[in-house]
C-alpha cells in the first residue's frame, strides 16, 4: 500500500485494485456510517429497559472500534501528508477555526461529558429525589467522578506538554538555519544567480522536510491523545452511559460539520 499527496489532499492507493482514494472520500463514508451508529445508539438509549447489557456492550465496542479505524486512517495519511492532514479540506471553515493540530482538543471530551451530564441531571432530578436514577450520565457515581477528574488532569497536563511542543517547532521556522538560507537564497535571486539557487536546492529541501518530520511527529502524539482519552472515559463510563456519551459526541460532531459546510456555501453565494 501507498498513500500520495493530491491536490492538497492526501490520497490513498490501495494495491489490490489500484483505485486512489482521498481521505476526503474516506471521511465521507465515515460520516455516514457513524449517522448509523448515531440511529442505533438511540435506538439502544430509548429501549434501555428491553436490552440486555451484552447487547450494550458490543454496540459500544462497535463504535469505539469505529473511531479506532479513523485514527488509524489518519496516521496511515499523516505519515505520507501531514500538511494535509494539519490543513483538512474535508472539513468546514467553521470546524478547522476550532482545531487543535488536526483534530478535536482532548480536554473536549469532559466538557462533552460533564455538559451532557448535567442536562440528564436536571432531566431526572425528581426521579433522583425519590431514588429512582435513570442510569445514565446523570448518574456519575462518586468512583466515577473521581477517576474522570484524575484522567481530566491528566489528559491538560499531557495536552499542554504537546502544545508547548507545538510553539517550539513553529519558532524554529525563524531559527539561525532557517534566517540564514533564506537570505542566501534571496540575495541570488537578486543577483539573478540562478544555477546558485538550484544548487540551494538541496539545503532547502532538507530543511523543509526537517520542519514537515517535526509536524508530523507533534500530530500523531495528538492523534493518540485523542483515542486514548475517548477510550478511557468510555473504560469509566458503564455500557448505557458511554451510549448516552457516544450519542452526545456523535450529534455535535455532525451538526457542527452540518452547520459549518452550511456557512461556507453562504459565503460563497453570489452577493
Amino acid at each position: 500500500m501507498s498513500v500520495l499527496p493530491s491536490s492538497g489532499s492526501a490520497t490513498y492507493m490501495d494495491s489490490g485494485n489500484q483505485n486512489p482514494d482521498t481521505f476526503n472520500n474516506f471521511f465521507e463514508r465515515w460520516l455516514v456510517e457513524q449517522n448509523q451508529h448515531l440511529r442505533e445508539l438511540v435506538a439502544a438509549s430509548r429501549q434501555q429497559s428491553s436490552v440486555d447489557e451484552q447487547s450494550l456492550r458490543c454496540l459500544v465496542k462497535r463504535v469505539l472500534d469505529h473511531y479506532e479505524h479513523y485514527y488509524k486512517a489518519k496516521a496511515k495519511w499523516g505519515k505520507q501528508d501531514v500538511l494535509a492532514m494539519l490543513s483538512p479540506s474535508w472539513i468546514s471553515k467553521f470546524e478547522d477555526a476550532f482545531l487543535w493540530i488536526g483534530g478535536w482538543r482532548p480536554s473536549i471530551a469532559f466538557h462533552l461529558l460533564y455538559s451532557k451530564s448535567g442536562m440528564q441531571l436536571e432531566d431526572q432530578l425528581d426521579e433522583l429525589i425519590r431514588g429512582m436514577g435513570r442510569g445514565d450520565l446523570g448518574d456519575l457515581s462518586p468512583t466515577q467522578l473521581s477517576r474522570i477528574n484524575e484522567l481530566q488532569t491528566k489528559t491538560i497536563r499531557e495536552e499542554k506538554e504537546i502544545s508547548e511542543k507545538m510553539a517550539k517547532h513553529q519558532e524554529s521556522a525563524a531559527d539561525s538555519s532557517m534566517v540564514e538560507l533564506s537570505h542566501l537564497v534571496s540575495e541570488m535571486m537578486r543577483k539573478g544567480d540562478g544555477d546558485g539557487v538550484d544548487v540551494e536546492k538541496d539545503k532547502v529541501e532538507s530543511a523543509m522536510e526537517s520542519k514537515e518530520e517535526g509536524l508530523k511527529e507533534i500530530f500523531l502524539r495528538a492523534d493518540d491523545l485523542r483515542f486514548r482519552t475517548l477510550k478511557t472515559v468510555i473504560h469509566i463510563l458503564n455500557p448505557i452511559q458511554s451510549v448516552h456519551f457516544f450519542i452526545a459526541a456523535a450529534e455535535l460532531h455532525l451538526r457542527i460539520h452540518e452547520w459549518g459546510k452550511r456557512i461556507d456555501h453562504k459565503h460563497h453565494q453570489p452577493s
